[in-house]
């Protein structure tokens, strides 16, 4: 038997980065990208390289080029963490495991590192798939946990709950990580949100950015466990948006949730050293008459347009800065 599991990329609508900080999000799936996964039974336990994991490159240009866009480790890591902890949760639950090995292989279309969580869609891909080879059933709220634990635990990458949770879930979820709740039930609250009362959404994305998440984050990381009342009274701030931004979906107020996106990019850039390239992408969506904020760590925006003729003048005007403009698909 063939498994083959697939997890798509996302998109922070409000409330991001307060995630990592037991604050409130609203994410939407984007089915325009996934990572899929093949699984089926081998002899021995395999995990197949793709071209990112090879190290054999044209030239040293070329070596460069794709240390520059992908960083030093390819998606190898992801999977080898992803079935390590799964096989750990299994232990810690007393579950007894088939005595049968597999072999596993990945590959992507998600745009890597500009914020469309390309590297949690092959773990959420890679755990599914697991789940369904060995008939394990993992309750649906523990699922997104399970995934994060993978990258913070195992691998040392600093992430919070949101892509996770979306990536699992898929449509559009209202989340909110309170954090006495976290700590007692190890999740948080989800609550989806039917996408048909969305409004008109586009995401953007810097074809030729690259940059690593994790390291984007770290400050802010340092700075709020050191107590940082700004960092802290902001994220605040950031979280109480997604709560606003879900009762304006719910009540079709598009005009307040416009407003909503924006200010939390205005929000985030308090607090957050962000890039002349990334500032440029806001500012030109906003001139168009769209409104604009990071759809994750930054690379890409998303954000809601009134008309067809405002989205026109989007995809012309970020393309000039080598800016791609998708419609994401939700359902």
């Amino acid at each position: 038997m063939i498994i083959e599991s697939r997890a798509y990329a996302r998109a922070g609508l409000l409330g991001n980065p307060s995630d990592g900080y037991f604050g409130k999000t609203i994410s939407v799936i984007v089915k325009n990208f996934g990572a899929a996964v093949t699984l089926y039974e081998s002899p021995s336990l395999v995990i197949e390289e793709q071209e990112e994991d090879l190290n054999q490159f044209r030239s040293i240009y070329h070596l460069a080029e794709k240390v520059k866009l992908t960083g030093y480790y390819g998606g190898i890591r992801l999977l080898k963490a992803t079935v390590k902890k799964f096989c750990d949760y299994c232990e810690k639950n007393q579950i007894r495991l088939e005595n049968k090995n597999f072999t596993l292989r990945y590959q992507s279309s998600i745009p890597r590192q500009v914020g469309l969580a390309g590297s949690s869609a092959i773990v959420t891909a890679t755990m599914k798939a697991l789940m369904q080879f060995y008939k394990v059933e993992i309750p649906l709220p523990i699922i997104p946990s399970l995934i994060l634990a993978v990258e913070t635990e195992e691998l040392g990458i600093n992430a919070g709950l949101q892509d996770r949770v979306i990536q699992v879930y898929e449509g559009c979820v209202y989340m909110d990580f309170n954090k006495e709740y976290m700590l007692k039930h190890n999740h948080g609250l989800y609550e989806p949100i039917d996408p048909a009362k969305l409004p008109r959404l586009y995401v953007a994305y810097k074809t030729q950015l690259g940059k690593e998440s994790g390291k984007v984050l770290n400050d802010i990381r340092q700075r709020y466990d050191k107590g940082d009342e700004q960092v802290i009274h902001t994220l605040d701030e950031i979280a109480g948006l997604a709560e606003k931004g879900k009762e304006a979906i719910l009540h079709g107020d598009f005009e307040t949730l416009s407003a909503l996106i924006n200010r939390n990019f205005d929000l985030r850039c308090r607090i957050m050293n962000i890039s002349e390239s990334n500032k440029e992408m806001v500012k030109i969506a906003r001139q168009c008459g769209a409104s604009a904020k990071f759809s994750g760590s930054g690379g890409a925006i998303i954000g809601t347009y009134p008309s067809d003729e405002v989205l026109r003048k989007l995809i012309i005007s970020l393309k000039t800065i080598n800016a791609r403009v998708i419609k994401p698909y939700i359902l």
